[in-house]
């Protein structure tokens, strides 16, 4: 059996879809828990001249200690150029990651009605580039752009498109179904015709415009590819690519392919959910594997059998991917993921103990009303400590208000007011800010920072806002997600209420007595 290696492209292909916009911090955050999934390659974006963002994530990149391989994306020199000329190329290598991964055209329509190429001359491209990209990196990957519409339409050119990459020194020639319109049988046919054809190792990359991108991907596999690539939750352009989430199980669980570890598929559904998070959209709970409702049976025959035998209606352990058996009726969802949680915050915890109980329901409810925990860790470990007495809050809010003033000079002010008490102090501050939010914020330090001095270092890097239930219009709940760091540690908080402004002051509460917790534990308190 081959070894199959994972590329995600969720930074770059991913980025790519409707309504999803990454931050230098966000495709950091990603690309940390992507190396902790253990895929063999991450693809962090297309370093073009003008994308800021993307020169910057290669250049922080380069300082954290991963194992997974970062790999930066472009496409072969452009026509009449010449590779060490060509400024596209030139940022590809001043991003000094060690894979580059670039695509060329496939499809003779492409060469020539758009980029207006002659056939032969883009042989040259493609292998010129691929040649110059070996002598600064250590791994060059093509992607064999519109792959199967050109090997449709003329067989013979697509594959000498691929023979050149191959003399050119590539490592993996990956087909791409750019435009996700094949089906099984198509994808059967070429690609075991191209495998028999073609000595080089070939990869995997589809679109799911026609609904196939995973099946086409476990074909591929099943015919001799050893890369796949794909996506987290499967997000990307139009109707999105291959989903990563459904194939590392697939393959390592049903297929037998050891993709990555066992301990590392059990990370497989915080993972996904995490992505989605930062991504600020809503996580699909019909997905496979890593959706909420994949595990989850109502009341009834199915939800009979899956108690008296999980195999009568589960395909798989859940727990192997870190997912949780859910019974809706009966509201007993599974409590394995917050168990392991608790022992790494009070070890040797007796999962008897009626603490433990309490805080499953706590949690229960609190996420039946939108909270979110993946991405928000110090919101649960708040709420863990509390319930177990190992932190007490370190203030009472009396209350607050905020103004939001449109001047005549179309400038807008913002003012937050609070009153909290700290055991038998009170205080009363007002601050401005750049917006409520950031208002509140400083009001909430000024009243605590003459208490605790380290709440100066505590800094906002992030805040997402994502509506609930959009049906609901301006009465829907908002789930508000704040990241936050006092320059050692990152954590994540999370409020949700019908009020951004109370789902912010949520977040923001926790945020500072989270960094309270961690340094009365640092100092040996309690």
């Amino acid at each position: 059996m081959q070894k199959v290696s994972v590329y995600d492209t969720t930074l770059r292909d991913g980025n790519q879809a409707l309504g999803i916009s990454l931050s230098v911090n966000d495709k950091l955050h990603i690309t940390e828990k992507l190396n902790d999934l253990g895929v063999h390659y991450i693809e962090g974006g297309w370093p073009t001249p003008g994308n800021d963002i993307d020169k910057e994530y290669f250049r922080r990149v380069a300082s954290m200690s991963l194992k997974s391989r970062v790999s930066v994306f472009g496409s072969t020199r452009r026509k009449g150029e010449i590779c060490s000329k060509d400024a596209l190329i030139r940022q590809l290598v001043k991003s000094e990651a060690p894979v580059a991964c670039i695509f060329g055209k496939t499809w003779d329509l492409h060469v020539k009605e758009v980029i207006r190429a002659s056939l032969t001359e883009n042989l040259d491209m493609i292998a010129e580039t691929v040649a110059y990209l070996k002598r600064h990196f250590d791994e060059v990957i093509y992607d064999a752009e519109h792959f199967f519409d050109g090997y449709l339409h003329n067989g013979e050119y697509a594959l000498k498109t691929l023979d050149a990459a191959w003399q050119g020194g590539a490592d993996c020639l990956v087909l791409c179904d750019t435009n996700g319109g094949m089906m099984p049988g198509e994808m059967t046919e070429v690609f075991g015709g191209v495998s028999e054809r073609v000595a080089a190792p070939l990869g995997i990359h589809t679109h799911n415009d026609a609904g196939c991108a995973d099946a086409n991907s476990f074909i591929a596999v099943s015919l001799g590819a050893v890369q796949v690539q794909g996506t987290i939750n499967g997000v990307g352009e139009r109707s999105g690519n291959a989903n990563l989430c459904t194939l590392i199980p697939g393959l390592q669980i049903k297929k037998g392919h050891a993709v990555i570890t066992e301990q590392q598929l059990k990370s497989l559904v915080p993972i996904s959910v995490y992505v989605s998070e930062i991504l600020n959209i809503g996580h699909n709970i019909r997905l496979p594997y890593v959706g909420e409702a994949a595990f989850s049976h109502k009341a009834g025959t199915h939800a009979d059998g899956v108690r008296k035998n999980r195999l009568s209606f589960e395909h798989i352990d859940p727990a192997c991917i870190g997912a949780d058996r859910h019974f809706v009726v009966s509201d007993q969802a599974g409590s394995g993921t917050i168990l392991e949680k608790l022992k790494t915050i009070k070890p040797g915890l007796d999962k008897k103990d009626p603490l433990v109980g309490e805080l499953l329901h706590h949690i229960q409810k609190q996420e039946a009303n939108g909270y979110q925990y993946e991405a928000a860790d110090a919101s649960f470990e708040l709420a863990a400590c509390e319930m177990l007495g190992m932190f007490e809050a370190a203030f009472r809010l009396k209350g607050f208000r905020v103004i939001e003033e449109k001047r005549e000079n179309g400038e807008l002010f913002s003012e937050a007011t609070i009153k909290l008490q700290k055991g038998k102090d009170f205080e009363h501050t007002a601050a401005e800010g750049d917006g409520p939010v950031n208002a509140l914020d400083n009001a909430l330090r000024k009243a605590l920072m003459k208490f605790y001095p380290s709440l100066k270092e505590v800094h906002l890097e992030d805040f997402k806002v994502r509506v609930l239930d959009e049906k609901e219009g301006t009465a829907a709940k908002v789930r508000v997600l704040i990241e936050s760091s006092d320059g050692i540690e990152r954590w994540g908080t999370i409020g949700v209420s019908t009020n951004i402004i109370e789902a912010a002051w949520l977040a923001l509460v926790d945020s500072l007595e989270y960094k309270l917790m961690k340094d009365a534990r640092t100092h040996g308190k309690k």
